[in-house]
């Protein structure tokens, strides 16, 4: 359950940071938006990091395969990308989208058992709620 609540929590986050981090945009450009954003993050981690753990913040080097480190600078590239598709479509339509792509490649990595995931089969129903997400983001885009 609480696993439930986090991830719902989650994705109200995400939506909240896009809004706010397009309207940052608007005031300056989005890369220095997007420098900002991160720099912030960097600081709340460090913070954070440094009233509660303390362990060695090098160990992340040991991880294997090395191209897993890549993880923040997908981030700076999902900044730009929700703020652009927010400006572009809208907070509603973008989550939409980002989500359901989300599932898709989430999807995927399970099916193919990519990036180190337990690899799971292919199931009926998922494929279902998969389409009736696209469904209902057709539904929900349609005049």
């Amino acid at each position: 359950m609480i696993g439930f609540l986090i991830a719902l929590l989650s994705g109200a986050l995400m939506s909240v940071q896009g809004v706010f981090n397009t309207q940052v945009t608007k005031a300056s450009t989005i890369w220095s938006a997007n420098v900002f954003v991160q720099l912030t993050a960097c600081l709340v981690c460090l913070f954070v990091w440094g009233i509660t753990e303390r362990g060695n913040l090098l160990d992340v080097f040991q991880v294997e395969p090395k191209y897993m480190l890549l993880g923040g600078t997908i981030g700076a590239f999902i900044t730009y990308t929700v703020i652009k598709s927010m400006d572009l479509l809208g907070p509603a339509k973008a989550v939409m989208l980002i989500v359901i792509a989300q599932l898709l490649v989430a999807y995927v990595i399970e099916l193919c058992g990519a990036f180190g995931v337990e690899k799971q089969p292919l199931e009926l129903r998922k494929l279902v709620g998969m389409a009736c997400a696209i469904i209902g983001f057709m539904i929900f885009k349609w005049k």
